[in-house]
């Protein structure tokens, strides 16, 4: 049988320092994923509206 003490310190160390620098990559991409959806959103906004235009003027 294991016993609960097996695990050494440094090894636990390790797992928790990957852990923190997953979690710090998922926040680096959430906040680039957010930006870019707010740089691309009134972009795509207004192709829509002027699509839309064009459509009303028959120019499409």
């Amino acid at each position: 049988m294991l016993d609960r003490a097996e695990l050494e310190v440094e090894s636990l160390l390790k797992i928790v320092l990957v852990l923190v620098v997953v979690w710090l990559v998922l926040q680096i991409l959430g906040e680039f994923v957010s930006t870019l959806a707010a740089l691309v959103g009134p972009v795509i906004g207004l192709l829509i509206a002027v699509l839309i235009v064009l459509w009303l003027l028959d120019r499409i």
